[in-house]
């Protein structure tokens, strides 16, 4: 029980110790001042304090670059492809109307012709069912024209 497992054997431990590094400038190093100071402002508050402090220019937005030009002739060939595409639209909208237009002309005919030849069949056929309208004889025609004439 007290043999150390594969899991619990310790690794021999390596120790490094860091080399330390040699400056390069051998002359001590002075506090250098920035070569233009702003200058200091103080402002008076309402209440009599003074605050004083470096004025701080505000952040200038960085300039925004200019855009090219856009070319008067892509202007005109957009426009006119944007016109073209209408037109044909415009063009296929009208020949879906006068196609529309052609059918509902056709049917209109087609229940005329139906309706009218209906109203004839119905005089035909009815003329021949019953006693009323003009019949003709022609024996009867025959036999007076013979008459009348012999």
């Amino acid at each position: 029980m007290n043999e150390p497992t594969a899991y619990h054997r310790t690794a021999p431990v390596e120790v490094h110790h860091p080399a330390p590094i040699t400056p390069v400038h051998t002359a001590p190093l002075a506090p250098v001042q920035p070569g233009n100071i702003p200058a200091v402002a103080s402002v008076v508050l309402p209440d009599g304090r003074v605050v004083t402090g470096y004025a701080i220019e505000p952040t200038k937005p960085e300039p925004v670059a200019a855009r090219p030009p856009v070319s008067r002739a892509a202007v005109n060939m957009a426009l006119g492809g944007v016109g073209f595409l209408a037109v044909c639209g415009g063009l296929f909208l009208l020949t879906a109307f006068i196609t529309a237009l052609t059918a509902l002309i056709t049917q209109l005919i087609v229940l005329a012709a139906v309706v009218f030849g209906g109203w004839v069949a119905v005089q035909v056929f009815s003329a021949s069912g019953h006693g009323g309208g003009t019949t003709v004889n022609i024996r009867k025609a025959v036999i007076k024209r013979s008459h009348f004439h012999g």
